[in-house]
């Protein structure tokens, strides 16, 4: 097996990986929601349908920006080719960007603010603006 064919295989694998991220992310967050909606906690089955649902697609979209960075830089490269994965990129990293601010409620970077202003938010989260990790 030459490198470039083990390089077109390991973009393949993570554009694979990407999918299937997604795939099974959405339907873990309609059983995680049914299970909670059985449970009796019907309130948020909304908003945590879409913390979960989110959450696989933001790991998928990693996934499948690794693959096209991967693929790019292993062949070589032309301007087309590098201007093109630029736009993908951009435009998964805008997804990425929005899907973080619809999850967690604020941008990336400010992640360790509000992290320090709520002590114990583990507990809290039940009943909280966040919910609990999946």
């Amino acid at each position: 097996m030459l490198f470039t064919d083990f390089v077109a295989l390991a973009a393949r694998l993570f554009e694979g990986a990407g999918v299937a991220v997604m795939v099974v992310g959405a339907v873990a967050s309609v059983g995680l929601v049914a299970v909670r909606y059985q449970a009796g906690r019907r309130r948020d089955g909304y908003r945590l349908m879409r913390h979960y649902l989110g959450s696989a697609i933001l790991l998928g979209l990693e996934l499948l920006v690794a693959a096209d960075i991967i693929r790019t830089v292993a062949e070589a490269p032309t301007l087309r080719q590098v201007l093109i994965l630029g736009l993908i990129v951009l435009i998964r990293t805008f997804l990425s960007f929005t899907l973080e601010v619809e999850i967690e409620g604020r941008w990336p970077w400010q992640q360790g603010r509000d992290d320090e202003r709520r002590p114990g938010a583990d507990e809290a989260s039940e009943g909280g603006r966040n919910p609990p990790p999946p």
